[in-house]
């Protein structure tokens, strides 16, 4: 069977499985890793070139991290990064003890048990990412919160892994040099980006934006080159495609950036979900099945329970605590990276493995549903969650916010108007077009310009409508202004809608779109003509008067 009839049945059984899922009302991904299941040892063993399936993931992986990144620009990292530092460590730490005590309660040795407690720790960004990013929370707090202690799971992961391979080696003095390896090569690294930051990219950022092409290409090529050197340098994937997005973040075009990243993302990420579920095996599922359901119910409560009450104690809010706590409901590709070293390396048994492997699918496949239904769950889990509360928060501690009010999409004249609207009731205004050479004039103005193309579901997506009370259109295409009313009634229903339209025939189908109101420019200038009329007559001095009121 040759490689592309290989990955064509795997895509096929991969759409029934999402079918069947989404008819059932269940998550996607649980379809992904039940394909995965189907294809691999245990069902049909389609899966022959699992190592390119694995490359594709990895792909995928790098791609997800890079559009995550492009939201964390400088600004958001100092906004959460102590808070991010602090719940992770802490985490990390609690989960690690209660873990190893259960695992050793289990009858485990006193090293598998080690083992599994690490293991039990991380999260996986992958699916805490692709979750978050699917229901448009990275822009809310507790997502800017997550995605920041995912990083320093990460990093500590990563310490972990190179710690277990040097003690591995009889001789243990190599530790020390190869983290001493490691933070030079990091600093290093962190010179040469910075100096790319400061003066490379605001140079390249013009040139790129005019075409459409070559920004995708650019994009897709810096986010895995950072990769790729990152991994050739010993250091981890994730964090150097996270890093690559992160110096892209404050360009004007990283919206526009990361929805055209978007469809290559979803295509890759599947085959990680693939994967994973074609590493299943169930041979000795009967005798682990205690510690299997005992170890994925801590991971699945207890994990939240903890950064629970961490983030309770930091001051935030039990709803934002609530919501943080769900998003850590699993375990990360890293534990099955650290079972498979154990196994190499002798300390852990097969069984043990299989018990980590299987904890991996079960954490993962619920903390979907957790994820994905927070919203719902919390109003009937709230009494409870007060039990968890050892000091009352009446909110979340105060942090720096991009309220943006007002948007405008189009930069013709009108905006001039607007800007003028903004600036004496101290509105905040956000400009939305495809034109990347008005990014300058408006960066003098202090006013917040997004780059990209509005007939772009998905760049609608990346846009931050969150506290969007008031948006205005000029653009001149219908599809796209219909596109832009009808996303807006999806995630801003109380925003109001004002759109630019020619004929009466538009105006009727951007009202059934869901427009607030619809301005005909010929209308209106006619009717205003008429009322001037009306007040001071035919003469040209008082057509003279109406010109200079209008600025000319």
């Amino acid at each position: 069977m040759t490689l592309f009839v290989e990955l064509t049945l795997v895509l096929l059984i991969v759409a029934v499985a999402s079918s069947l899922m989404k008819l059932l009302k269940q998550p996607l991904i649980v379809g992904y890793i039940l394909a995965g299941v189907i294809v691999g040892p245990v069902g049909f063993n389609v899966v022959q070139a699992k190592d390119t399936l694995e490359l594709f993931s990895k792909i995928g992986i790098a791609i997800l991290l890079f559009i995550v990144g492009l939201h964390l620009s400088p600004k958001v990292i100092k906004e959460v990064g102590a808070v991010s530092m602090i719940t992770g460590i802490s985490q990390v730490l609690f989960t690690s003890v209660v873990g190893f005590l259960i695992a050793l309660a289990l009858g485990l040795t006193t090293t598998a048990a080690w083992y599994v407690a690490i293991a039990l720790t991380f999260s996986s960004t992958i699916v805490v990412l692709k979750l978050i990013s699917d229901k448009g929370r990275t822009h809310s707090l507790y997502g800017k919160i997550a995605i920041g202690f995912l990083l320093v799971q990460d990093v500590i992961a990563s310490v972990i892994l190179i710690g277990i391979s040097a003690f591995s080696n009889p001789s243990h003095n190599d530790l020390i040099p190869l983290i001493s390896l490691l933070v030079l090569k990091t600093l290093g690294l962190m010179v040469v980006l910075f100096i790319t930051y400061q003066w490379l990219l605001p140079k390249l950022s013009f040139l790129i934006g005019k075409s459409q092409e070559l920004l995708f290409v650019f994009s897709l090529a810096w986010g895995l080159g950072l990769a790729a050197l990152f991994q050739w340098l010993g250091l981890s994937i994730e964090i150097g495609a996270l890093v690559a997005g992160v110096a892209m973040s404050t360009t004007t075009y990283a919206e526009e950036i990361a929805a055209k990243l978007r469809p290559l993302r979803d295509f890759f990420i599947i085959l990680f979900f693939v994967v994973l579920g074609s590493s299943m095996t169930f041979s000795s599922l009967s005798h682990l099945l205690l510690p299997v359901l005992v170890l994925s119910s801590f991971v699945l409560v207890g994990n939240p329970v903890i950064m629970i009450v961490i983030m309770n104690l930091l001051g935030f809010h039990k709803r934002t605590s609530f919501m943080t706590g769900l998003s850590i409901a699993q375990i990360s590709e890293f534990s099955l990276i650290l079972a498979s070293l154990g196994l190499q390396l002798g300390h852990l048994s097969p069984d043990v493995v299989t018990i980590i492997t299987l904890v991996g699918l079960v954490t993962i496949a619920g903390s979907t549903y957790l994820i994905l239904y927070s919203e719902k769950l919390y109003p009937k889990l709230e009494k409870l969650l007060s039990l968890l509360e050892l000091r009352k928060n009446g909110s979340d501690p105060k942090m720096s916010k991009e309220h943006i009010e007002i948007f405008l999409f189009g930069c013709d004249r009108t905006s001039d108007h607007f800007l003028k609207l903004g600036k004496r009731y101290g509105y905040e205004l956000g400009i939305v077009d495809f034109n990347p050479a008005m990014q300058e004039r408006y960066e003098k103005e202090k006013v917040k310009f997004f780059y990209g193309d509005v007939g772009n579901k998905e760049f609608l997506l990346e846009l931050p409508l969150d506290h969007a009370k008031l948006v205005i259109s000029s653009i001149p295409t219908q599809a796209d202004n219909i596109l832009l009313c009808q996303h807006l009634k999806e995630v801003r229903p109380t925003c109001s809608v004002l759109i630019f339209a020619q004929t009466r025939d538009e105006a009727e189908e951007l009202y059934t779109a869901g427009a607030s109101y619809v301005i005909l420019p010929h209308e209106h200038a006619a009717a205003s003509i008429v009322r001037h009329i009306g007040r001071s007559g035919l003469s040209n001095a008082g057509f003279s008067k109406l010109r200079l009121g209008m600025g000319y």
